[in-house]
């Protein structure tokens, strides 16, 4: 998996790509984690993601938790079979999703 910030004043984008699972989770989950406290919106570009399991839903929740309590959240560039696996989910109601 690739992870990529690109910081614009309180606007942060991650652009993750490759396969998000139990075994590369851990590695955006530390990047969400060391979010400053200054940003107050979150962008995760997944334009590059080819895959995600309940693992990588798992962070996705835990960044929206986090950014809804000091700002905003949105995911954007989706695939569709990944879109598929948000909508089945319920995440599609949770996240804002960018089109």
């Amino acid at each position: 998996m690739t992870i990529n910030e690109t910081r614009n004043g309180e606007a942060l984008v991650i652009e993750v790509g490759g396969r998000l699972d139990a075994t590369t989770a851990p590695e955006l989950e530390k990047t969400i984690d060391g979010i400053p406290a200054d940003v107050k919106e979150l962008v995760i570009d997944m334009e590059k993601l080819e895959y995600i399991s309940s693992a990588g839903l798992r962070v996705l929740l835990a960044a929206h938790k986090k950014m809804s309590k000091v700002g905003a959240m949105r995911v954007r560039n989706i695939c569709d079979e990944i879109m598929e696996i948000l909508d089945m989910t319920g995440f599609t109601d949770i996240l804002s999703i960018e089109e």
